[in-house]
C-alpha cells in the first residue's frame, strides 16, 4: 500500500498571524542583541569591559588609552564594569592636566611619584600612598611633580561618563606642561 502525504493548508488569516509572530520574534531578538551590544560597549574609547567571564586584569598590561584628551597628558589602561571604571594612569614628570571637570566623582590613589595641583581651589600635594578625592563637577588640576618621578596612580570613577572630562576654559587645546617639560622645551 502506498503512503499518502497529508497536507494541511492554513487559512490566509492564520498565515498572516504566523508572519506577524515571526516579525515580532525577530524584533525582540534584535532588541536583545542591541542591548547586549550596549552592555559590551565602554564609555571610554579603547577601554575594556569587565564581566562576562572576565574578572581579573593585569592593569599594567591593559591597552594604553588617552585619559584626558584635549587637556591632560594622562594615559593608561582602563577597565569598565557596569557602574564603575578603574584606570592605571601615567603622567610624566612635569606634565599633567589643565583645570577641568567631569560629571563623575573620582578617587586617585597615587602609586608612584607625587601629584601636585588643586581640587575645588584647595592645594594638593599627594606623594605615593595618598588617596585624592575629587567630587563630581569639581574644578581640578593635577601635575606630576617635576622634582619627583613619573607618576602612576589608580583612578576610580563612577560611570556617569567615561574617564575623559572637559577643560574649564572650554578649549580642548592640550595638556599642562611645567617649564622645561613641554614638547618644544
Amino acid at each position: 500500500m502506498a503512503s499518502r502525504k497529508i497536507v494541511v493548508r492554513k487559512s490566509s488569516k492564520s498565515a498572516a498571524r504566523g508572519r506577524a509572530a515571526t516579525r515580532i520574534a525577530r524584533t525582540i531578538s534584535a532588541k536583545r542583541g542591541a542591548a547586549k551590544d550596549r552592555e559590551r560597549r565602554t564609555k571610554t574609547e579603547g577601554a575594556i569591559r569587565g564581566g562576562n567571564g572576565k574578572y581579573q586584569f593585569a592593569l599594567a598590561q591593559v591597552k594604553d588609552v588617552p585619559a584626558g584628551t584635549g587637556y591632560s597628558t594622562s594615559h593608561g589602561g582602563v577597565v569598565e564594569g557596569e557602574r564603575m571604571l578603574v584606570g592605571y594612569i601615567h603622567k610624566e614628570r612635569g606634565t599633567g592636566s589643565r583645570m577641568h571637570t567631569h560629571q563623575n566623582e573620582q578617587f586617585n590613589l597615587v602609586v608612584r611619584g607625587t601629584l601636585v595641583g588643586s581640587v575645588n581651589g584647595r592645594k594638593i600635594k599627594a606623594p605615593a600612598g595618598t588617596l585624592i578625592y575629587i567630587p563630581a563637577n569639581a574644578p581640578h588640576t593635577l601635575v606630576a611633580d617635576p622634582q619627583d618621578k613619573n607618576v602612576i596612580f589608580i583612578a576610580i570613577k563612577d560611570l556617569s561618563q567615561g574617564i575623559i572630562g572637559k577643560a574649564v576654559d572650554g578649549k580642548m587645546t592640550g595638556p599642562l606642561y611645567q617649564k622645561g617639560f613641554g614638547p618644544r622645551d
